[in-house]
C-alpha cells in the first residue's frame, strides 16, 4: 500500500533540452510511489515540461552554465512542484494570449496557457537578486473530488 506522507524530491539541471527527461523521471517516480495512477501523472507531466522549458528558454536564455532547480511535494491528494531559474524574471501579465487571433498561428506562446489549463494553481513570482519561481499545484482524485475542492 503507497504511504499517505508526502514524499520530497529536489533536483538541479543545466539549462540544457534533454535535461527535462531527468526531472520528468524523478516527478513521475514520486507520484507513482504516492500510489498515483498514470491518467493523473499525466497532466502534471506535461505541464512540468512546459515549466521547465520555459525556465530553460526564456528564464536562463538558454545558457548552460545557468540552472534550474526543482522541487517535488507528493502526497496521494495533492502534487506541488516548484521550478526556479536564474534569469532576469517577467511580467506574466505582458505575455500575449495564445487565443487571441493575432497569435493562433505562432509557433510558441503557449506555455503558460497549457500549465493553467492542466494545474489548478500557477503562480510566478520573481525574485530580488534574479530569477523566477513557478509554482505548479494540482489536486489529485476524481473530477468530481476536483470539481468539489475548487474555490
Amino acid at each position: 500500500m503507497p504511504d499517505t506522507k508526502p514524499v520530497n524530491a529536489a533536483i538541479s539541471i543545466t539549462s540544457r533540452f534533454e535535461n527535462i527527461e531527468l526531472a520528468e523521471r524523478v516527478v513521475h517516480d514520486l507520484m507513482v510511489s504516492a500510489g498515483i495512477g498514470e491518467e493523473e501523472i499525466a497532466p502534471v507531466i506535461r505541464a512540468l515540461w512546459e515549466g521547465i522549458a520555459n525556465a530553460i528558454r526564456h528564464g536562463n536564455g538558454g545558457d548552460p552554465d545557468r540552472r534550474v532547480e526543482i522541487e517535488a511535494t507528493v502526497s496521494p491528494a495533492l502534487v506541488r512542484v516548484t521550478i526556479t531559474d536564474q534569469g532576469a524574471g517577467f511580467d506574466v501579465a505582458a505575455v500575449p494570449d495564445p487565443t487571441a487571433a493575432e497569435n493562433l498561428l505562432k509557433p510558441s506562446g503557449r506555455g503558460i496557457f497549457i500549465m493553467r489549463q492542466l494545474m489548478d494553481r500557477v503562480e510566478f513570482s520573481n525574485l530580488s537578486g534574479g530569477g523566477t519561481v513557478l509554482l505548479l499545484e494540482r489536486r489529485l482524485g476524481t473530477t468530481q473530488e476536483r470539481e468539489h475542492h475548487e474555490v
